[in-house]
């Protein structure tokens, strides 16, 4: 009896310690005010990781066929995304159009949808951030989701033993009467 019992407050000591351990647990990161100005290098070539704002198409030296508006860093409209795509595939079929009645003038339609192209890749990567904020945060739920489960999973595990070591202590208990009654 008095090994049982011991091996039962053990044991309860034990799982209240390193619940007590995890729950208190905080995890911190800090992330520094300034990534370094050094290039990192990487097969080969340099980068500097410094400049995290994707340059306007006029700095590229593009004409941008969507309209500048003041939500400047905000992710473009969808309506710009369909826009631009419908105009590509009117210029695809003017092109189409064109290589068949005259095929002297095409250069002047390829130049325009590598124009379309241009500012529909820059739309498109303008997008990257929010996409990778919306994929961090799935990340993160699904990361959460499976330590609560994990949780769970210990927590069921440590009431079956509970119940296993009750079980053994009441057993342990019925042997020792029967041999104090022989």
């Amino acid at each position: 009896m008095g090994l049982a019992r011991r091996c039962w407050q053990w044991l309860q000591r034990h799982i209240h310690h390193h619940h007590r351990i995890i729950s208190s647990t905080k995890i911190t990161c800090k992330i520094p005010n300034q990534l370094r100005s050094r290039p990192l290098r990487f097969k080969g070539h340099a980068f500097v990781m410094t400049d995290d704002i994707l340059p306007s198409l006029e700095d590229q030296g593009v004409h941008q066929l969507y309209p500048k508006g003041p939500n400047i860093g905000m992710p473009p409209s969808v309506l710009e995304l369909r826009s631009l795509n419908r105009e590509l595939q009117l210029h695809i079929l003017e092109l189409a159009d064109i290589l068949v009645e005259r095929p002297s003038q095409y250069a002047r339609r390829v130049e325009d949808i590598s124009l379309i192209f241009k500012n529909l890749h820059h739309l498109l990567n303008s997008l990257r951030p929010h996409q990778a904020r919306a994929t961090l945060i799935h990340i993160l739920e699904l990361q959460i989701q499976r330590r609560k489960q994990a949780v769970e999973d210990i927590k069921r595990r440590r009431e079956e033993a509970r119940r296993l070591l009750k079980e053994s202590i009441g057993t342990l208990e019925d042997t020792d009467a029967s041999f104090v009654l022989k």
